[in-house]
C-alpha cells in the first residue's frame, strides 16, 4: 500500500467523501451532507477538520468543528481496507490538537447505539459514553 499523507478538508473533496460516508457502515449520511452544507461548515470551522490519502484516494476523514464553547465530531471514517493502522486514531489526533489550540476543553459526538465497532474504537481512545444525557433535535 501507498504512503498516508494527511491534509485539511477542502469543499472540494465533497464528492469523495459522500461516496465514502455512504458506503460506511454505521455513518449516518443526512440532509445535512451536500457540498453546500460541507462548504459552510468548513468557513465556519477553518482548521479542525481532516483527510487521509493514500495513492491520490481519499481512505479516511475526520468531520470537526466547534461552537466556540465544545468541539463537535460528525463523520470520522477510514476505508475498511486501510484499518487497524492507526489513521482514525491520527485524524482524532490532529482535530483535537487544532480544538485545544482554539481553548476548548470537551469535545462531543453521536454515534449509532447499534455501531458495537464506533462504539469499541471511541472507548479504546478513553472517550466516555454520556448514559445521563438523552439527543432532542427540532427540524427547522
Amino acid at each position: 500500500m501507498a504512503a498516508v499523507r494527511y491534509r485539511e478538508m477542502l469543499a472540494q473533496d465533497f464528492d469523495a467523501l459522500l461516496e465514502l460516508w455512504t458506503q460506511t457502515p454505521g455513518v449516518d449520511v443526512t440532509a445535512a451532507d451536500t457540498y453546500d452544507g460541507l462548504t459552510f461548515f468548513l468557513e465556519r470551522n477553518p482548521g479542525t477538520s481532516f483527510i487521509a490519502e493514500s495513492g491520490g484516494q481519499i481512505v479516511g476523514a475526520i468531520m470537526c468543528g466547534h461552537d466556540g464553547r465544545r468541539g463537535f465530531i460528525h463523520h470520522l471514517v477510514v476505508y475498511t481496507p486501510f484499518r487497524r493502522q492507526g489513521i482514525a486514531r491520527y485524524l482524532v489526533q490532529l482535530s483535537m490538537g487544532q480544538l485545544e489550540q482554539i481553548g476548548l476543553e470537551k469535545c462531543h459526538l453521536f454515534i449509532r447505539r447499534d455501531n458495537q465497532s464506533g462504539l469499541k474504537f471511541w472507548e479504546s481512545l478513553e472517550w466516555k459514553e454520556r448514559i445521563e444525557l438523552t439527543m432532542a433535535s427540532f427540524t427547522l
